[in-house]
């Protein structure tokens, strides 16, 4: 396909400045935004780019807190035909040295706190390294440096992202995401959110993560609607951007809603959300109780399901979100996902064999949502990628209505006296148990067994722990070589910040 700039992301800026250049466009804790002011400072920031030699094809490390300056540099880097790469900026230095050694930056943009945190990795930075001011702003910096108004014209399957995966199973990869990615994610988010530039988005969720940055803040920006964004989640400060901010819809994880459903448990009619339209979340599968929870205050909780590689994959609309808790949806309306049988993902993808309802299988797809491979790892990514079909590597049951409840991770089964055993579906099942607030539960060695169960839980409030008491509960609902074999209670599990639990460190 020839190249031009409307297949370009770093274009919608622009072209929203000219339709409605007064609407505002991005709200963060200093400065309020509207379209042509966005655009004219994500072209002063490319322009202080390209001075610096960065072009096509070139890495742009984005090491910042979530602000408006974060969206100027992805867009920035785009209008050049660049490769933004969103760093978590919560990394120790051993593990951004790793991500700065794999992408090789030509632009480091960075908050100025981090300037000994990026010392300390030991490496030279590159020539073109910025750091904002103290007050998140980098103003003074650009101020000389004329604007790039023009979008530099790319093919669709050409690179504009290089995002880290969360590390659920360890080292972090790089999915390397053309521009149609971001387009057809934004194409399926509009349907599924039903968005219009009236939408105001609250991004509480970090922009280093595909959550907020591809499902959240892209989309209504592509819409041409408002996106606020909050540097850290407190869910009483939530509720009132909420209300302060006429939030049409906002996202979370799983844990962030708990905290959000407590507060307005505990104290009825402090808060009035009556402009949101929705709320949504993914990153985890959502405990129904939360689902049911939100629907006594008259609010609807959606779910959907997605991955770094791919963005949204599954929806589950408001009409089903009651009727069918627990499942992530059905398929996103731009992409062939299928669910797939296990025996058969041994042959080549025209024979894979999709599942009959309530049979478990692993979900890939197809389409243009999908990664163009994993960088710097060609191992891994024909692993990954087969004739253009990507494995998931998730676990799901379909039902004979087309949704799909999540079945765990293919990566994470277990084998125990033979027996195949998913860690989702016993953590499923004792997640009824009133006394257990959250728990994962992964494959430890046995001499006996091969594999047995461990537990690791979180307790609700001034429970104990009663290893022989929770055994005896999952008998009654469990085959004996799915139990946990241990438990171990702990006062919270490590999680990404997309909200997944890292049961690599829990292994190790």
């Amino acid at each position: 396909m020839t190249a031009s700039t409307l297949h370009n992301v770093g274009s919608w800026l622009p072209r929203w400045a000219r339709i409605a250049g007064g609407r505002p466009a991005v709200v963060d804790e200093e400065r309020r935004l509207d379209y042509a002011a966005l655009d004219e400072r994500s072209a002063r920031a490319a322009g202080w780019l390209a001075a610096r030699g960065v072009g096509p094809g070139d890495r742009v490390v984005v090491l910042l807190q979530t602000s408006s300056p974060y969206l100027e540099a992805v867009f920035a880097a785009a209008r050049l035909g660049a490769i933004a790469v969103p760093v978590n900026h919560q990394l120790a230095p051993p593990e951004l040295r790793y991500v700065l050694e794999d992408c090789r930056p030509g632009a480091i943009l960075h908050e100025q706190a981090l300037s000994e945190k990026l010392s300390a990795t030991g490496l030279v930075p590159p020539e073109a390294s910025l750091a904002l001011d103290d007050a998140g702003s980098w103003e003074a910096a650009l101020a000389g440096s004329p604007p790039r108004p023009e979008v530099h014209p790319c093919r669709p399957g050409d690179a504009c992202l290089l995002m880290y995966t969360s590390g659920t199973t360890g080292v972090p990869k790089g999915a390397l995401l053309p521009h149609r990615k971001s387009l057809y994610n934004c194409l399926n988010a509009q349907l599924f959110f039903e968005l219009t530039g009236a939408d105001r988005v609250l991004v509480v969720l970090p922009l280093f993560h595909s959550f907020g940055l591809q499902i959240l803040a892209l989309p209504v920006l592509y819409a041409g609607g408002c996106v606020v964004l909050r540097r850290s989640f407190d869910a009483e400060g939530v509720w009132r951007a909420v209300e302060s901010e006429g939030i049409s819809f906002l996202g979370g994880v799983p844990t962030m809603y708990r905290d959000l459903l407590h507060v307005l448990d505990s104290r009825p009619g402090s808060f009035q959300p009556g402009s949101l339209r929705f709320l949504f979340t993914a990153g985890a599968a959502i405990p129904i109780e939360l689902i049911h929870g939100f629907e006594r205050h008259g609010l609807v909780l959606k779910q959907g399901f997605g991955q770094t590689e791919t963005s949204i994959l599954y929806c589950l609309d408001e009409k089903d979100a009651v009727r069918k808790a627990g499942s992530v949806g059905r398929p996103v309306f731009h992409a062939e996902v299928r669910v797939v049988s296990l025996p058969s993902l041994e042959r080549s993808p025209a024979q894979w064999e999709d599942t009959a309802p309530g049979e478990r299988g692993e979900i890939v797809v197809h389409g243009p949502i999908t990664m163009l491979g994993y960088w710097n790892q060609p191992e891994e990514t024909e692993r990954v990628l087969r004739d253009g079909w990507l494995r998931t590597g998730d676990l799901a049951i379909r039902d004979a209505e087309g949704f799909v409840t999540l079945a765990g991770r293919s990566r994470e089964l277990y084998i125990s006296g033979g027996e195949n055993v998913y860690p989702a579906q016993v953590e499923a099942t004792y997640l009824e148990h009133p006394t257990i607030r959250e728990i994962a539960v992964v494959g430890v060695a046995d001499e006996r067994w091969g594999e047995v169960g461990r537990a690791y839980l979180v307790l609700e409030d001034e429970a104990e722990l009663d290893a022989g008491a929770l055994t005896a509960w999952g008998r009654e609902r469990l085959a004996a070589f799915k139990l946990p074999r241990s438990w171990v209670a702990l006062p919270s599990l490590p999680r990404t910040a997309s909200g997944k639990v890292q049961k690599h460190l829990l292994q190790g």
